[in-house]
This record gives C-alpha cells, structure tokens and sequence, in this order.
C-alpha cells in the first residue's frame, strides 16, 4: 500500500499520521506539500490530517480547502480512491464537499484533549472492516470546532444509508447524533474528529486506532 500524506501549514498531526502506517502497515509515506498539483504515482490512500492548518482563519479548514494539491485529492477520491482525513482534515473534507455537514465550533465553547470512548457504528468500510459493529473502542480527541452539524434530511440520509463510522458513547461536543466520523455515498472516504494515530502504541496509552490503518490496509492488499 502507498499512502500520501498532504501538508498545509499549520498541519501539526502530519507526522503522527505518517508515522502510523509506517508503524502499522509497514510503509513509508510520501509527503505533499499543499502547493504540489499532482500527488506522487501510485498512491493509495490519501491521508489529511490534523492541525490548524492555515491557522484556521476564515473558517476551520476552509482555506487549505482551496490549495492546489486538494483539486488532485478531490480527483482521486472521485476515482475511487480512498482518503482519510482525521480531525482539521475532517473539517478540510468537510469544505471541499467529499463529506456532507460541517464541523462547529464546541458546544461547551473550550478545547477539548482527553481519550474518549467511541462506539463503531458499521463495520462496512475499508476503514472499519477490522471491528465488529458496535464495538466500544477508546481514541483521542484534540479540538476546538469538532461538532458534527447536519440537519434532519442528512441525519436520516446518513443512518438509512448506514454512513455514520462512529458515535461518541458520552458525546463531547455536541455533535448531531453523537456522530464522530462519516462516510462518503461510495463508502471510500472517511473523515473522523478523534485521532486514531494517537492510539497505535500502548506508550500513547492505547492501542485502538492500529484496527483503522490495519483494516485499511487489508482491504486494499486484496484489491
């Protein structure tokens, strides 16, 4: 498996996330500077990850939204790629409009850092093929503007069509439904607020997010 790793700046969690499928799947990622307009041959997945990329002026996520490597990301996932966006990447696919809702600022109005349980709400993707649905499953969160926002007509698309990956069991933010990540209509994008890089290493105090990257790259060793 090849990954890509983008960078914008402000991303602080790129390494991490590197790092993670070298650690997992045994790779050595490429990182993308965010003004490239080509991503490397033979990429993949794409990940983007955390941060405050561009200092998350304007709105969180927004301007990275706009540079020129994401027009080859959004070309990719339309492809059939898979892409993976972990908490300001989240908020990136968010803007680009790979994944349906927006991310808000906290309800409590206060950053928030601490492990939270999460519940695996499918099993039917690259991303989560390693867990049993309904799975309990403790991950990190880093975030000032994680709350999932999506109307009542999303909400019911997203269940019916069984897209929500996961749910907060004790929901820190306020997000709709509990939601903590979602995934896109051909089930190949995922964008998730918690950190599953952050929880690969039993010296991170937990090992849970190594099912993520090794779901993944299961998935795509058959392919």
């Amino acid at each position: 498996m090849k990954a890509a790793i983008i960078v914008f700046p402000g991303s602080n969690c790129d390494r991490d996330l590197a790092e993670a499928f070298r650690k997992v799947d045994g790779i050595e990622p490429a990182m993308v500077w965010h003004k490239e307009t080509a991503l490397p041959a033979g990429i993949d997945v794409v990940g983007v990850p955390g941060g405050f990329s561009f200092g998350d002026y304007l709105r969180c996520g927004a301007i990275a939204a706009r540079s020129p490597i994401v027009s080859a990301v959004r070309d990719f996932a339309e492809r059939g790629g898979y892409v993976l966006g972990v908490c300001n990447g989240f908020q990136v696919l968010t803007e680009t409009g790979l994944l349906p809702g927006a991310l808000m600022r906290n309800a409590g109005l206060k950053f928030l850092c601490k492990p939270v349980d999460l519940t695996v709400s499918t099993s039917d993707s690259a991303f989560t093929s390693g867990w049993e649905k309904g799975a309990r499953v403790t991950i990190p969160i880093a975030h000032h503007d994680g709350n999932y926002i999506a109307d009542g007509a999303l909400l019911e698309r997203l269940e019916s069509e069984d897209r929500i990956a996961f749910r907060y069991a004790d929901n820190p933010n306020g997000s709709t439904g509990d939601i903590a990540g979602v995934l896109s209509e051909n089930r190949r994008v995922l964008g998730m607020m918690p950190h599953p890089e952050r929880a690969i290493e039993a010296i991170q105090g937990g090992t849970d997010g190594q099912a993520l990257f090794r779901s993944l790259a299961g998935v795509m060793a058959q392919a």
